[in-house]
């Protein structure tokens, strides 16, 4: 520890990409994002050697990876170990952030220096009533944009001068999955299950489907469980009403394409209509309404979604999602004795 600020490599797989960080404590060096082609299939050697030329010989004091989809979890940071990168291997899920770990383990012992990930999608800090889903057999799952959601909401109570686990939020994760979150003194209490499971639809995903048809459509002969699943994940929402999930484009045809501007004001609809159940689960006492993600650079997004929640209190824009400074920021946190590190 010879330097008063770490050199944190941080990484973050995707699907088409991965986004790397070179952070001087909390404070950007540099940052990457390394396209692939899109179906590609991803080799960890190819993204190890992706990553020790981004660092140009730079040797980082610790390094951060983007926490994938394990067991639930309270929020922190975790050391990545054996146990973690084994149940990696063995997700239910399958999702590019499954390889932040593997590989931030390995850079780790090639440099000796230390691995964490920082609050992964599957942070759980549901309550027990929050769980139910209805039946015995199903039960509601705490998955979402926890780095994000977390990362943003400390940002904004610091923007304003308080602490975060003082406050009551309602955050808004809008991107290719969008997450609402109830957050009470600094506990995520309620979440919808982003991933596949409920919530508004994105531009890529179906959301909250009616499951009577749903049912009948898996049973119907007509799709494979694999071309269902893609109809939930992958090839739903704006993409199965528009063709494209990408919002730039469909700003463009707004004006002249009816059909396009319903399925954009019925994504922003739901979403408000979502964020008014963590109001609800909140009894109505929120100190604000935080929009992130990268959706939330589309104005008229965010000035609809305003328009919808503004009675419900202050409404706060933090476009971006903001992943490599919110996994840099939690590195600081650990190196700095501020946070400590957790076990898996």
């Amino acid at each position: 520890m010879s330097r008063v600020e770490p050199l944190i490599l941080c990484i973050n797989p995707g699907s088409t990409s991965i986004k790397l960080g070179l952070f001087r404590g909390i404070e950007a060096v540099r940052t990457e994002n390394i396209t692939r082609p899109e179906n590609a299939k991803v080799d960890l050697s190819d993204e190890m050697s992706s990553i020790q030329a981004f660092t140009a010989k730079e040797m980082p004091d610790m390094i951060m990876a983007r926490g994938g989809l394990l067991k639930p979890m309270p929020s922190g940071v975790y050391r990545i170990n054996e146990r973690m990168l084994r149940d990696l291997e063995n997700a239910a899920y399958r999702h590019a952030s499954n390889l932040a770990a593997p590989l931030a383990q390995r850079l780790a012992v090639e440099w000796g220096v230390p691995a964490y990930i920082a609050d992964p999608v599957t942070t759980d800090e549901l309550t027990d009533i929050a769980r139910p889903a209805g039946h015995p057999l199903f039960e509601r799952k705490s998955i979402f944009h926890a780095l994000n959601h977390k990362a943003t909401a400390r940002k904004y109570a610091e923007s304003v001068g308080r602490k975060y686990e003082d406050m009551n939020l309602i955050v808004i994760h809008l991107g290719g999955g969008i997450s609402i979150g109830a957050h009470r003194k600094g506990r995520v209490v309620d979440v919808n299950q982003a991933l596949d499971g409920e919530g508004p639809f994105t531009p890529q995903r179906s959301g909250t489907l009616p499951a009577g048809d749903l049912v009948r459509l898996a049973f119907s002969g007509q799709h494979t469980q694999e071309e269902m699943l893609l109809m939930i994940t992958g090839k739903g929402g704006l993409q199965a009403y528009t063709g494209t999930s990408d919002m730039r484009a469909l700003e463009k045809r707004l004006e002249q394409e009816p059909e396009v501007r319903l399925a954009v004001d019925a994504l922003i609809y739901q979403t408000a209509k979502y964020a008014g159940e963590m109001a609800v689960v909140l009894r109505g006492k929120i100190d604000a309404i935080i929009i992130t993600g990268g959706l939330a650079y589309s104005r008229y997004i965010t000035q609809n979604l305003i328009a919808w929640l503004q009675w419900l209190g202050p409404v706060a824009i933090f476009p971006g999602e903001n992943e490599l400074a919110a996994l840099a920021y939690n590195g600081w946190l650990v190196w700095t004795g501020r946070l400590t590190a957790r076990e898996y």
